[in-house]
């Protein structure tokens, strides 16, 4: 049955927690999608995903470097998968049509956003009433994750 976590971040940033979800991700030998609010945020998690540790990169790419099918990791504003992935991960209030076709999906929101947390809660009552197997992850004090629900 797919997977939709919701991932909710209260001590950690993004640019933090995105890597290391994808390098566990490429550890398990998928592929992944990452799904991003817009253009410009695209461009950011393309740098991010290059310079996010000083000794080692995320192999990725997107539109403008183009070859979806080659990428281990492609980094969109659309909801496709080009790259066959199993694995994608929704960054903010960017949404997959369909987040039953991977295996598993990882929504990914600010805690610290109103906005975000409103736009999760909403997510989680149209996945619930979908066939998908959810669950909610919160940092703890520590930046560990505790499952929630």
């Amino acid at each position: 049955m797919p997977e939709v976590r919701f991932y909710h971040l209260t001590r950690t940033p993004l640019d933090r927690v995105l890597p290391t979800l994808l390098e566990k991700t490429l550890e398990r030998g998928k592929r992944a999608v990452v799904l991003a609010e817009n253009e410009q945020q695209v461009q950011d998690l393309n740098a991010l995903l290059w310079t996010y540790n000083d000794r080692s990169f995320l192999p990725h790419g997107s539109k403008a470097e183009g070859d979806g099918d080659r990428q281990p990791i492609w980094v969109t504003d659309v909801s496709e998968a080009p790259n066959g992935a199993t694995y994608a991960f929704m960054i903010g209030a960017a949404r997959l049509d369909d987040p039953g076709s991977f295996e598993m999906s990882a929504l990914i929101f600010d805690g610290n956003s109103d906005h975000a947390v409103t736009r999760a809660r909403e997510s989680w009552k149209t996945y619930k009433d979908q066939d998908l197997e959810i669950s909610y992850w919160q940092q703890n004090d520590r930046g560990g994750w505790e499952k929630k629900a």
